[in-house]
């Protein structure tokens, strides 16, 4: 099964931007600032792991 890079950072920006019109609409800036901090905090190790999936699994197939 092969991960897909594109799904991650889709994901990624696509919390930013529900919670920047969460907050925009609300007017309470809290929710993009823990938004924010959650999706960097989890996102972007997770993108490292499927990053170094994605070439461990290129050299398997050489």
């Amino acid at each position: 099964m092969k991960e897909n890079m594109m799904f991650a950072w889709i994901a990624l920006v696509g919390q930013l931007i529900f919670f920047m019109g969460v907050a925009l609409v609300t007017g309470d800036w809290r929710y993009m600032m823990w938004s924010f901090m959650i999706s960097i905090i989890v996102g972007i190790p997770s993108i490292m792991g499927t990053y170094k999936r994605n070439q461990q699994l290129k050299a398997y197939k050489k």
